[in-house]
Protein backbone atom coordinates (compact mmCIF):
# COMPACT_ATOMS: atom_id res chain seq x y z
CA UNK A 1 0.00 0.00 0.00
CA UNK A 2 2.81 2.41 0.83
CA UNK A 3 4.59 1.78 -2.44
CA UNK A 4 1.43 2.37 -4.49
CA UNK A 5 0.32 5.39 -2.45
CA UNK A 6 3.67 7.13 -2.76
CA UNK A 7 4.57 6.07 -6.29
CA UNK A 8 3.68 9.40 -7.95
CA UNK A 9 5.51 11.57 -5.44
CA UNK A 10 8.86 13.17 -6.12
CA UNK A 11 11.76 13.07 -3.70
CA UNK A 12 10.86 16.66 -2.83
CA UNK A 13 7.19 15.81 -2.19
CA UNK A 14 8.00 12.98 0.20
CA UNK A 15 9.41 15.39 2.79
CA UNK A 16 5.93 16.82 3.41
CA UNK A 17 4.17 13.48 3.78
CA UNK A 18 2.39 12.41 6.96
CA UNK A 19 1.31 8.78 7.13
CA UNK A 20 -1.45 7.72 9.47
CA UNK A 21 -1.29 4.01 10.25
CA UNK A 22 -4.11 1.91 11.63
CA UNK A 23 -4.44 -1.83 11.06
CA UNK A 24 -7.35 -2.65 8.75
CA UNK A 25 -8.80 -5.05 11.31
CA UNK A 26 -8.94 -2.24 13.89
CA UNK A 27 -10.80 0.36 11.82
CA UNK A 28 -14.12 1.19 13.42
CA UNK A 29 -13.93 -1.70 15.88
CA UNK A 30 -12.62 0.01 19.00
CA UNK A 31 -9.76 -2.50 18.99
CA UNK A 32 -6.18 -1.32 19.00
CA UNK A 33 -2.92 -2.94 17.99
CA UNK A 34 -0.38 -3.87 20.60
CA UNK A 35 2.62 -1.54 20.71
CA UNK A 36 4.96 -4.23 19.36
CA UNK A 37 2.65 -4.74 16.37
CA UNK A 38 2.67 -1.00 15.69
CA UNK A 39 6.45 -0.86 16.02
CA UNK A 40 6.83 -3.61 13.41
CA UNK A 41 4.40 -1.89 11.03
CA UNK A 42 6.21 1.44 11.37
CA UNK A 43 9.55 -0.26 10.62
CA UNK A 44 8.01 -1.74 7.48
CA UNK A 45 6.56 1.64 6.45
CA UNK A 46 9.90 3.37 6.91
CA UNK A 47 11.80 0.57 5.16
CA UNK A 48 9.49 0.90 2.15
CA UNK A 49 10.05 4.64 2.06
CA UNK A 50 13.81 4.16 2.39
CA UNK A 51 13.75 1.76 -0.54
CA UNK A 52 11.84 4.28 -2.68
CA UNK A 53 13.35 7.61 -1.54
CA UNK A 54 16.35 6.89 0.69
CA UNK A 55 17.06 6.74 4.40
CA UNK A 56 16.88 10.49 4.94
CA UNK A 57 13.38 10.66 3.50
CA UNK A 58 12.31 7.63 5.54
CA UNK A 59 13.49 9.31 8.73
CA UNK A 60 11.85 12.62 7.85
CA UNK A 61 8.35 11.35 7.02
CA UNK A 62 6.03 11.70 9.97
CA UNK A 63 4.14 8.56 10.99
CA UNK A 64 1.09 8.72 13.25
CA UNK A 65 -0.70 5.83 14.89
CA UNK A 66 -4.47 6.02 14.95
CA UNK A 67 -6.31 3.01 16.25
CA UNK A 68 -8.52 3.57 19.27
CA UNK A 69 -5.99 5.71 21.04
CA UNK A 70 -6.99 7.17 24.39
CA UNK A 71 -5.42 8.60 27.53
CA UNK A 72 -4.58 5.17 28.94
CA UNK A 73 -2.58 3.95 25.93
CA UNK A 74 -1.20 7.18 24.42
CA UNK A 75 2.16 6.94 26.18
CA UNK A 76 2.79 3.38 25.00
CA UNK A 77 2.40 4.46 21.37
CA UNK A 78 4.14 7.81 21.62
CA UNK A 79 7.24 6.16 23.10
CA UNK A 80 7.65 3.82 20.14
CA UNK A 81 10.60 4.49 17.86
CA UNK A 82 9.42 5.94 14.58
CA UNK A 83 6.06 7.21 15.85
CA UNK A 84 5.69 10.98 15.57
CA UNK A 85 2.21 11.35 17.02
CA UNK A 86 -1.30 10.03 17.23
CA UNK A 87 -4.32 10.35 14.99
CA UNK A 88 -6.96 10.72 17.66
CA UNK A 89 -10.52 9.70 16.88
CA UNK A 90 -13.28 9.30 19.45
CA UNK A 91 -11.09 10.32 22.38
CA UNK A 92 -10.94 13.81 20.88
CA UNK A 93 -14.65 14.20 21.64
CA UNK A 94 -14.02 13.88 25.37
CA UNK A 95 -12.25 16.95 26.73
CA UNK A 96 -10.70 15.08 29.66
CA UNK A 97 -9.43 12.19 27.54
CA UNK A 98 -8.01 14.48 24.89
CA UNK A 99 -6.37 16.91 27.30
CA UNK A 100 -4.77 13.96 29.12
CA UNK A 101 -3.38 12.75 25.80
CA UNK A 102 -1.99 16.20 24.98
CA UNK A 103 -0.45 16.38 28.44
CA UNK A 104 1.16 12.96 27.94
CA UNK A 105 2.63 14.03 24.60
CA UNK A 106 3.92 17.27 26.12
CA UNK A 107 5.57 15.45 29.02
CA UNK A 108 7.27 13.00 26.69
CA UNK A 109 8.82 15.87 24.74
CA UNK A 110 10.32 17.15 28.01
CA UNK A 111 11.73 13.79 29.15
Amino acid sequence: QITVALSDLTSRDIHDVVIAYEPVWAIGTGANAKPDQVEEAVKLIRNNIAHLYGKTAAARVRVLYGGSTHADNARSYLQLPGINGLLVGGASLNYHQFSDMVDTAFRLTKE
